[in-house]
């Protein structure tokens, strides 16, 4: 008699939702004590009397280009991005590169040209790497791996478990795009004019941010389970709870129009571009300021503010006056976006 699918590993384990989260704490729970605390983009690490983070990351995403990007910028700035909201300034990345046979020449150095570009772009080194070779069928064409380094930019701690009540909620521009994109791009259907992958260099503005404003607890960049699964991560870290407002999340018509088309809910659409930045109440002005002076926040918005409880809830004010909780999504929506 076979095993069960919950005994199996499912696509849907990569998906960014409670099936990833469980397998997470099964396997990091075979490694030892992690001291307790809430896992975060990057691990911060004092090195002989520097304090550093430190981040690795795999990218599989189908296809390999898509509008807006491709998997070499994808992982370039997906790298950065999480050293960037642990509160550290990007220094260095090694990459691995996993090539299927068959692999056009080509394609290959189109893409190392693309991780060229988006390493100056986000002003990081690639300083070591590896490359192996896998059966034709192993690989899906191109699969990468990252590892990121960074030091931690001097001020206040950034953490998931540091939202406080009274605290404003913002997101640094329109959320779905990059999931939205790779769908339509996949499925050949047109769901706008102009509806491209989100993917950025996010500490070309959070490195700044944290230099010159105040008061900026905690960020978490929302890509696999999309802003849902962060705010979750959020809200139950801090042991606190999060209110949105739905009229105030920017969504654009074009992935308006691919959620209401495909039955999905923006929320929980994935994003390489955007972060959600919970900040002092008393400086919600001031960040907000800065934000949407850079091109990275031009679009920036308070979506809602940090309540004490029901502790560990994310809360939804809906745009017709009722409540609902927002979750996690449970399993996979869009495999291979990230």
């Amino acid at each position: 008699m076979g095993k069960r699918d919950e005994e199996r590993i499912l696509l849907a384990h990569g998906g960014g939702g409670i099936l990833m989260r469980e397998l997470i704490s099964r396997v990091t729970g075979k490694l030892g004590d992690q001291g307790g605390e809430p896992l975060q983009d990057s691990a911060v690490l004092t090195l002989g009397g520097s304090t550093v983070a430190f981040t690795t990351d795999s990218f599989v995403v189908s296809p390999l280009f898509f509008p807006g990007g491709d998997i070499g910028r994808l992982a370039v700035f997906g790298t950065v991005n999480d050293l960037a909201v642990s509160g550290a300034r990007p220094l260095f990345i090694s990459l691995s590169l996993i090539l299927e046979e068959g692999l056009e020449l080509e394609v290959l150095e189109r893409i190392v040209d693309s991780i060229a570009s988006a390493a100056g772009e986000a002003g990081v080194r690639v300083v070591t790497g590896d490359t192996k070779v896998v059966e034709n069928g192993k690989a899906d064409g191109l699969f990468i791996t990252t590892t990121g380094l960074g030091t931690i930019v001097e001020g206040e701690g950034v953490s998931s478990a540091n939202a406080r009540p009274g605290d404003a909620v913002i997101v640094n521009g329109t959320i779905g795009e990059h999931g939205l994109a790779i769908l339509s791009l996949r499925e050949g259907i047109e769901f706008g004019a102009g509806l491209k992958s989100d993917t950025a260099p996010l500490s070309n503005l959070i490195v700044p941010m944290l230099e010159k404003t105040s008061g900026i607890h905690a960020m978490r960049d929302a890509t696999r389970g999309g802003l849902a699964a962060v705010l979750n991560e959020i809200a139950a870290d801090s042991n606190a709870c999060i209110r949105i407002d739905e009229s105030r999340i920017p969504v654009s018509e074009a992935v308006q129009t691919g959620c209401e088309l495909m039955g999905y809910e923006p929320l929980h659409i994935a994003n390489e571009g955007k972060f959600v930045t919970v900040v002092d109440g008393d400086h919600t002005d001031e960040v907000l300021s800065f934000m949407r002076a850079h091109p990275l926040g031009v679009r920036a918005v308070v979506i809602g503010h940090v309540e004490a409880g029901p502790a560990g809830h994310v809360i939804l004010e809906t745009v017709l006056g009722g409540e609902r909780v927002i979750d996690i999504p449970y399993g996979d929506l869009l495999p291979r976006i990230c």
